[in-house]
């Protein structure tokens, strides 16, 4: 079931999203609501709190290239790496892509991140896992983290793109009321 996506500057992405300690069917319902959530909204990851729920839990689904047009195609749900309560064991190296969120529509910059992280997390069922990436799934990764910890993309720009960035988001307000 697709669910409202928290906006842009709702204070409640602000919040620190709280450790998952129940590993059952409530949870598996909220994983496969935020695949719904991500799928329709063609993004790549969310992290709860963009759904208002403050749990550490993130979802990646890196597209595949496919003739199809339908987004469940592209990213099937069995592709879903669904990360609970990650920890970053180790971050190496530095590298710029350019970013864009779900709760921050139609904006797109780059960011600097690591180039290389090394995580621990859970998945749907409490099975502790290790990861290690140093491609795009790092960034996105690393993206969707900060979400956990109330910060957002945005938030890594220069003083210069930051105040360019609200300058223009708040005309686009207007534009929309």
């Amino acid at each position: 079931m697709k669910r409202d996506i928290v906006i842009y500057p709702d204070k409640r992405l602000k919040q620190h999203s709280k450790p998952v300690e129940r590993f059952d069917a409530e949870l598996h319902r909220l994983l496969d609501d935020m695949y719904d959530t991500m799928v329709e909204g063609n993004g790549v990851g969310l992290a709860a709190i963009q759904i208002a729920v403050p749990l550490r839990i993130l979802i990646i689904n890196v597209p595949v290239e496919t003739d199809s047009e339908d987004p469940r195609v592209q990213q099937p749900k069995e592709n879903t790496l669904e990360v609970i309560n990650p920890v970053i064991l180790e971050a190496d190296g530095k590298t710029r892509y350019q970013e864009g969120c779900l709760s921050v529509p139609g904006y797109f910059e780059e960011v600097e991140r690591f180039k290389k992280i090394k995580i621990e997390y859970q998945n749907r069922h409490g099975e502790k896992i290790i990861l290690e990436d140093d491609d795009f799934l790092a960034i996105a990764l690393q993206h969707e983290m900060d979400h956990l910890d109330g910060r957002l993309f945005i938030e890594k720009l220069s003083i210069l793109k930051r105040k360019k960035f609200e300058k223009e988001w708040k005309k686009r307000q207007k534009k929309n009321l």
